[in-house]
């Protein structure tokens, strides 16, 4: 009569905590000012704003917007202010930057929003893989998040983690 299969890695008590849970899901839309440039390098004010007026600014709606210029110009200041005027009341958010800057920050937010007191005292291994690839930022952040509470931290899956922080 053989034994009988014990889990293991259930009965380990560890907890895993899956990044991508946290990558953000709204819709994000760049907003590139280039294409709104006189040859693609000139903002001619008065055709700004005539263009800006006449834009359909519901494609935007309940989105995160980045505003950003991929053109090599020298954009006014005011220019990024107008367009985030019209954006603002239509658009989830609105942020200063390219479309993976905005990204980056709507996760971290995602991260410091966590309940750090629901990892109090456990084990926690961080998922290292899946199907989103994510920054190396993400796992800082987390690690910042979590290290002042957990009773260990590891990173990997739950059969094989590699040891990150343990509370002596």
């Amino acid at each position: 009569m053989s034994d009988p299969i014990v889990n293991k890695v259930a009965e380990s008590g560890l907890e895993t905590l899956d990044l991508e849970t946290l990558y953000p899901t709204t819709a994000i839309r760049g907003f590139d000012l280039k294409d709104y440039l006189f040859m693609g390098l000139i903002l001619k004010e008065k055709d700004f704003r005539e263009t800006l007026n006449s834009l359909d600014w519901s494609q935007y709606k309940d989105m995160s917007v980045a505003i950003f210029c991929s053109a090599d110009a020298i954009i006014p200041l005011w220019a990024y202010m107008l367009v985030s005027s019209y954006l603002q009341p239509i658009a989830k958010s609105v942020f200063s930057g390219t479309t993976e800057e905005l990204i980056k920050q709507e996760f971290i937010k995602n991260i410091q929003a966590i309940d750090s007191s629901a990892y109090l005292d456990k084990r926690v291994v961080v998922k290292g893989c899946g199907d989103i690839q994510i920054g190396e930022f993400a796992f800082v952040e987390i690690t910042n998040k979590l290290r002042p509470v957990v009773k260990s931290l590891m990173y990997g899956e739950p059969c094989s983690t590699v040891p990150v922080y343990k509370k002596r």
